[in-house]
């Protein structure tokens, strides 16, 4: 019979306390012996294991780092992943998981564990976790198909709407909207560019709880418009941020926002929750947490409260466009709130993509009616202008092929098919340049009647060169290092819990 490592332990135990009497305390020359003796231990205990016999009994088990290390070498393939990954992991069962091919094997070693792997080049994998937001394109494409399945028609279809609408506030907790705050935004000193200013804007959207932005206005608007439409009055547009670096303070966010005010329009460019300056009430791990998506929605309702009750606003032309996260906020919010008459969401909208930040889908919305998806709420802007503009470097990879027809079928029942658009940028990766700019421009110019030429040149080219780049300190309410932060700010995720709760049960 082999040694174990406890049958070592107890030999040498045992003849140290036999010569030492079993209440002597152990010296320290007994210590370093006896760690030696352990350290001879584990090695015999790592041979023993080692030469087991693989069977039934010990469920054919190997350590999951060992499965991995053999399945590059068996398949000529490189698996990269960090050890704290697959430390204390064990496959049972382990070479019965084996299949000619690797993926189907990786997927069956991997599975039980949440676990998958993403393509990162050729034969070469990185592990991860299950992704519950990110489906295979089959498995969306068939999930859409049959939640469209459900209505053939325009009444079906508004009957649908009104379970799901109800249905998505109650999931956010929004049903009964908590009271207002009843303080005033607080505002910063006037900024004046070439044909726009800009000044920053704190709204307390719950007590204590800020929602920070800039807004961008048009110089002198009412020359850029025409005075038939809203009689003068201004159409407003919200940019959400996205999961971008520098957040609303990116050049990409400015240029769009300032280009908007050039246009004609009021363009309020706003942090998500836990996000740029609210990360002075809030630590960013706040921002992953389901929570998250509810004060988001409540942060736009609040706005809209503000933005519409200024005189020079037209409540008839209200647009949204956001980009990634920011995009899946545009969706959700069009389709909460009827005061958003167009919107365009960027680089976001897929049936096969749910989200992948718990502000997106941290909260159960797309449990609402027997289950729905972001496709399907996009479809609830109908008969609302919408442009989707999707890149084949992310999950919209394929829009123009499955759910863009869907889109277009919906708005079918309306007569209004040519007022949901797609444009599509297959080179492009995931972000908001320039070409994903400009196709929502000319959809805002379009359908909020705003001037294009205000940001082309001669050639009829969009030219954003004539917009200054602000550095992010000009663009803060709250001061350089956040002294200007109003003394009653709630800080800490607990105790935005308690406000929360407390506003919702008034």
């Amino acid at each position: 019979m082999r040694s174990t490592p406890d049958d070592c332990w107890d030999v040498q135990l045992k003849h140290q306390l036999s010569l030492r009497g079993a209440k002597q305390p152990l010296d320290s020359t007994f210590k370093i012996q006896h760690l030696k003796f352990l350290v001879l231990c584990a090695f015999v205990s790592l041979w023993f294991h080692s030469t087991a016999q693989q069977n039934s009994d010990n469920q054919y088990a190997k350590p999951l780092k060992e499965v991995l290390v053999n399945i590059e070498k068996k398949y000529g393939v490189k698996i990269s992943y960090k050890d704290t990954m697959v430390a204390n992991k064990v496959v049972t069962y382990a070479d019965w998981r084996y299949r000619n091919d690797v993926d189907e094997t990786l997927d069956n070693v991997l599975k039980p564990f949440d676990m998958k792997v993403k393509k990162d080049g050729d034969k070469k994998y990185k592990l991860s976790t299950y992704e519950y937001y990110r489906w295979n394109v089959k498995e969306g494409w068939a999930e859409l198909d049959r939640i469209a399945s459900q209505y053939k028609n325009v009444e079906e279809w508004e009957a649908r709407k009104n379970v799901l609408k109800p249905c998505l506030l109650d999931a956010l907790q929004l049903s009964k909207l908590p009271a207002a705050p009843k303080s005033k935004p607080i505002i910063t000193a006037q900024r004046k560019f070439d044909g726009y200013t800009v000044e920053n804007i704190a709204i307390e959207i719950l007590d204590g709880v800020w929602i920070n932005g800039s807004l961008y206005k048009p110089s002198s608007y009412r020359a850029r418009l025409n005075d038939k439409v809203g009689q003068g009055r201004i159409p407003v547009i919200l940019n959400p941020d996205g999961h971008w670096e520098k957040q609303r303070y990116r050049p990409d966010c400015q240029y769009r926002c300032a280009a908007f005010a050039k246009m004609g329009a009021m363009a309020f460019s706003y942090d998500l929750f836990a996000w740029g300056e609210s990360m002075l009430q809030f630590k960013y791990e706040d921002h992953r947490k389901s929570l998250s998506q509810t004060i988001q929605a409540l942060g736009a309702i609040r706005i809209l409260d503000y933005l519409l009750s200024l005189k020079d606003v037209d409540t008839n032309r209200v647009a949204i466009t956001g980009g990634s996260g920011a995009g899946s906020h545009t969706v959700l919010m069009t389709a909460l709130d009827d005061r958003i008459k167009v919107s365009a969401p960027v680089v976001a909208i897929s049936s096969y993509f749910y989200g992948g930040c718990p502000c997106e889908s941290g909260m159960p919305i797309h449990a609402c009616a027997g289950r729905t998806d972001n496709v399907e709420i996009a479809a609830m802007a109908a008969p609302r202008p919408q442009l989707l503009v999707s890149d084949g470097g992310d999950w919209t990879d394929k829009t123009p092929e499955h759910d863009f027809p869907y889109l277009q079928k919906m708005y079918s029942w309306y007569g209004r098919k040519d007022d949901v658009q797609n444009v599509h940028l297959p080179a492009e990766k995931h972000d908001f340049g320039i070409n994903k700019r400009t196709a929502v421009y000319n959809f805002m110019a379009k359908y909020l009647n705003l001037s294009l030429k205000a940001i082309q040149d001669v050639s009829g080219k969009i030219d954003e060169s004539k917009i200054t780049i602000e550095n992010m300190e000009a663009m803060y309410v709250f001061g350089d290092k956040g002294e200007k932060l109003p003394s009653n700010a709630v800080k800490g995720f607990d105790n935005l819990e308690k406000v929360f709760n407390q506003a919702i049960k008034k």
